[in-house]
């Protein structure tokens, strides 16, 4: 087999992993970073399949960009909540 090919599938398997992690996690904050790791896996494979457009989009976008807004959201909301148990 080809080393890219063994590559680009042991990268998919991390994508698979961290997706199926992300909906078991019991805790919200840990599934968000294992949504953003799953992200970042399909960027780097986007890398190898020669798409470097496609795979700095993810990375912004997918990875960077959305965990920090559902980490805000999440700090925001929890927040919130201990200020109406005051």
């Amino acid at each position: 087999m080809d080393p890219m090919t063994l590559l680009t599938l042991l990268i998919c398997a991390g994508i698979l992993f961290g997706a199926v992690a992300a909906v078991s996690m019991g805790n919200v904050v840990s599934a968000v970073i294992a949504a953003g790791l799953t992200s970042l896996f399909a960027a780097v494979t986007y890398v190898i399949l020669s798409a470097p457009d496609v795979a700095m989009t993810e990375a912004s976008i997918g990875s960077g960009l959305s965990t920090a807004i559902f980490l805000y959201a999440i700090n925001r909301t929890r927040r919130q909540e201990h200020e109406k148990d005051d």
